[in-house]
């Protein structure tokens, strides 16, 4: 059984590897196979920033086009996935910048307990949670995704957007109570349902 593992990871990543060799090369079937195998997941990377799905979807087209463009810098470190995945996130941050006034507030507040997403996350089906999070204002939402969801640190986030970190702290605190409360409301919501259905 275990041989058959190393077998399909060896058999995936020399697929991977042919895929990238062929695209590099221009030819139009690996880059249309490459197209088809990412845009799927990386249109749902995009959505989380650009709530318009048109816009969305140009953002993510740019970005494939910017993906083709720097393939010969992959250096073949981390997930190609991941790799392609930064490059949308940096389109979608790049909209976000041109297309919106994103009201990241600039006062301080004690925003130095860092939120518990567990909470969250067990109480609510990952579904849910990305509705919750697409209501937020783009400053938070933003700030949210890029912490809660990509993994940055606030000094990367500070960095990414032009922000101190104070402020990404601040972003995030008031995300959280802003997902907070649309929880509670929900599980409010939920309540009355039930007790309205018994």
């Amino acid at each position: 059984m275990n041989t058959n593992l190393n077998m399909l990871r060896i058999q995936k990543s020399n697929t991977e590897e042919a895929l990238l060799r062929d695209c590099k090369k221009g030819k139009p079937r690996a880059q249309q196979a490459f197209y088809e195998r990412f845009a799927p997941k990386m249109l749902g990377v995009c959505i989380r920033y650009i709530r318009d799905r048109e816009e969305a979807e140009h953002v993510m087209i740019g970005g494939m086009v910017k993906v083709f463009e720097k393939l010969n810098q992959y250096s073949g470190e981390g997930s190609l996935e991941g790799w392609v995945r930064r490059i949308m996130v940096n389109e979608s941050l790049m909209y976000i910048r041109k297309h919106k006034n994103m009201s990241l507030e600039v006062e301080v507040e004690k925003a130095d307990e860092e939120p518990d997403y567990q909470l969250l996350e067990t109480q609510l089906e990952a579904q849910d949670l990305l509705n919750l999070i697409a209501e937020l204002p783009v400053g938070y939402g933003t700030v949210f995704n890029l912490y809660a969801i990509e993994g940055y640190n606030h000094k990367e986030i500070a960095e990414t957007l032009g922000i101190s970190e104070n402020t990404s702290k601040s972003q995030l605190s008031r995300a959280r109570k802003l997902l907070q409360n649309k929880l509670a409301q929900l599980q409010e919501n939920e309540l009355k349902d039930r007790s309205n259905g018994s």
